[in-house]
Parts: structure tokens; sequence; C-alpha cells
């Protein structure tokens, strides 16, 4: 198989039809075999009988049915998981993300690029409450992240199978596939691609969803940096917090020596206390994490690295 369509779907009953035959032809232009696969993330409409009646006439399609809505990081990874084509591309169901540029993307991806984001330059969506949060949430993933990229949001993406399949999803964790994708030595490309008006459905997206993709952001920072080293974000902190320790019971002798102030009346005598045990505190998660992390990879035989390809 050449190339696998992933196609998550929540209610989108009006949507599927149109979306499906604007692809196929697209596809068909290729002369490369392919597949789609819609995911139905449990939806309560008419969505799943739509895909059905599709799939009568056409069996390249793909129908993946959740039994309740999991959400679209699940929904994708489902997806990852039953593709058997050696480039994936996934996308939105709605209709917002134009088909007409699946084969900029393929095209980039054949010219050597492991993985191809989609930018929506021209995003036609509202401005206050979906625009500018993207815009400041772009930026401070990138900052964060350290992967510069327009739009971490945009679901219409090309991966080659090879970047993908050792990577797992939790979360709200699929926006940050290219900087997962990059700290394994992966060739990121972005490229401008078609953004049009949702006519029929209503948005899954809100300002309700920031908060969680806030806190996913500074779980995957975390993990960029200290995956396979917790010590070292443990340990810093710990050291930290037992210097400002050391530091106010200095401060604490000082005042009694001249100043005559009474230590155990002194507030800064507890503050000092509390600073020492929040190191110990710290040194020990820092310890547990160590052993933790060489415990998930050891018995499941994972590496620490990533080999792109062996030349014998």
């Amino acid at each position: 198989m050449d190339i696998s369509v992933i196609i998550p779907v929540y209610n989108e009953e009006d949507n599927v039809h149109t979306l499906y035959y604007e692809t196929k032809p697209i596809l068909d232009s290729l002369n490369k075999s392919y597949e789609v696969l819609f995911i139905n993330d449990g939806s309560t409409d008419s969505t799943l009988a739509e895909l059905k009646k599709i799939k009568q006439s056409e069996p390249q399609v793909k129908i993946i049915d959740f039994n309740k809505n999991f959400g679209q990081t699940p929904a994708i990874m489902a997806g990852f998981d039953c593709a058997e084509g050696e480039i994936i591309i996934t996308m939105d169901g709605d209709l917002q993300n134009d088909p007409q540029d699946i084969p900029s993307l393929i095209k980039k991806i054949e010219s050597g690029f492991d993985l191809v984001s989609g930018w929506r330059k021209a995003r036609k969506d509202a401005f206050f409450s979906r625009i500018l949060p993207s815009r400041m949430a772009n930026w401070m993933i990138s900052l964060i992240l350290k992967v510069p990229l327009h739009d971490y949001g945009c679901t219409l993406k090309a991966y080659k199978k090879s970047l993908i399949k050792d990577i797992r999803l939790y979360g709200e964790t699929h926006r940050f596939i290219p900087a997962i994708a990059e700290w394994r030595g992966a060739k990121i490309a972005e490229i401008e691609v078609g953004h049009r008006l949702r006519k029929y459905g209503k948005t899954k997206y809100g300002l309700n969803r920031t908060m969680k993709v806030f806190l996913d952001l500074l779980l995957i920072a975390f993990l960029s940096e200290y995956s396979t080293k917790p010590i070292r974000f443990f340990g810093g902190m710990s050291l930290a917090s037992g210097a400002l320790g050391f530091l106010t019971l200095l401060a604490v002798i000082y005042m009694k020596i001249a100043n005559h102030i009474d230590m155990t009346g002194n507030p800064l005598l507890i503050l000092s206390v509390l600073f020492f045990l929040v190191s110990v505190q710290l040194i020990s998660m820092g310890f547990l994490g160590e052993i933790n992390i060489r415990t998930y990879y050891e018995s499941q035989d994972k590496k620490t690295y990533h080999i792109r390809e062996i030349f014998r």
C-alpha cells in the first residue's frame, strides 16, 4: 500500500460523503495504491450509517468504529495502528482541510522529508475565538519545544510510516507529533495549505481545550529533555531548594548572633526546614524516576536511541 488517508470524524453526517468523493479523484490521479480510513469517534448522529453507504461501493474505504467518544488523539492513534500505507496523510472530517493539498504533501515527502505539516496561512475561522488563541499557542509551543512551526494545530499532515510506527500518543498530544519526530532526528517541512469555512455541523474545538493543550505542552517539554534522565530535572530543583534552605539557615544564625533574635521564634527557621524537606523529597522523586525509566526501557527491550537506517 502506497498511501493511507486517516480521517477522524465525530458527528459529521453532512460532511463525510462530500469529503470522500472530493478526496477520491485526487488519490486516483496519483496512480498509487491507497486506502481511506474513517475513524468514527463515537458519533451520536448518522455518521456511521453514511460511512457504511460509502463503503458498499468503495472497497478502499475502511471504517474504524469506536464504541464511545475518545477524542481526536486516540482516533489518530487508531488510524496509525491500522494504516498500511508507506505514506500516511491525516486530515479533519469537517471539509475545512482541502484534499487538493494532498499531492503537494506527498511530493514533499518523496523529496526526502519524514514529516510535512500544513500551515493554514489564510485561515477561515473566527479571529478572537480561534485564530488569535491559535497564534498565541503556536508561538508558545515553538518557543518551549524549539521546533518552529506556524501551525501545530493543523491536522493536515503527511508522515512516513517508518517515522510514526513507534510513536504512541496520549491526551491531546497529536498536535505535538512534529516536535516528537524532530527529537528523533526526523526531517520536517511545512507548506501552506488551503482552509475553508465550515458549512455543516458544529466545531468540536473551543477555548476549553486551551488548558488541556497547555498541560500536555508541559508534559511534552519535560519528556523532550528529561524522559531518560529525570534525576537531572528533580535533582536540579532539589539542589536549588537545598541551597535556599542553607541560605535561609545562615540568615537565621546571623540574626541570632548579630541582633540577638530568638531562633525558635523566627519564621525563617521554619522556612529553612521546609526547604530542606522539599529538597529531600525532590531528590527522592528523581531516584524513583530513574528506577522507573530503567524498568520501562529494559522490561520492554526498548532503546534510548532511534536508528534511521543501517548501511551494510
